[in-house]
């Protein structure tokens, strides 16, 4: 878990990381005063919103980089690769506020699929869906923000992994779940 104070860190070096790409065209080296637990592998997401609508979201479902590198490759790609949405220009965005969510490792649910929703917490839980080649996650705020149930929150994540949204009952579907701990800019 990290503090309120690394929460806050990480928050400005993901805006840093976005301004020095928007200004400078440059990519953020991280600085290295940055707390201990920046140089811990870790997932993260980075999600970009203008006026309480979504402008963006890219991340790491699994720890594979250093926290410091992945908030900083997140949040510039959020502003600028999201294939969802043009590119964020600097004037547009001195009105994105970020959101960064550090991730748990995520671990596979091994019940029967009927099982699955008493399994998975909403507002606790992320979920990652898997089958073949397919893949799709939602962080654990967005069952939250929809008001979703588990299962409407299983159909969901299938649903943007490019599978039907039943394919969660489908013994060949791999799900996982996750927690994030969730930092914000002040709006």
């Amino acid at each position: 878990m990290l503090t309120e104070e690394e929460g806050k860190e990480g928050l400005k070096l993901a805006r840093t990381a976005i301004e020095k790409r928007l200004r400078e065209n440059a990519k953020l080296k991280a600085p290295d005063d940055l707390p201990a637990l920046f140089e811990e592998k870790r997932g993260v997401f980075v999600t970009l919103n203008k006026h309480e609508n979504l402008r963006g979201c890219i991340g790491y479902p699994y720890p594979v980089f250093k926290l410091k590198d992945a908030i900083i490759d997140a949040a510039v790609s959020a502003a600028v690769s999201d294939p969802r949405f043009p590119p964020v220009t600097m004037e547009e965005f001195k009105d994105v506020t970020i959101e960064l969510t550090i991730l748990t490792m995520p671990h596979a649910l091994k019940e029967k699929p009927k099982d699955l929703p008493e399994k998975i917490e909403v507002g606790k839980h992320g979920l990652i869906v898997k089958r073949g080649i397919y893949q799709g996650l939602l962080l654990p705020q967005v069952a939250t923000e929809n008001n979703w149930s588990s299962e409407e929150f299983l159909c969901q994540t299938c649903w943007k992994a490019g599978l039907p949204q039943d394919a969660w009952l489908e013994e060949d579907t791999e799900v996982s779940t996750f927690e994030g701990q969730i930092f914000e800019e002040e709006r």
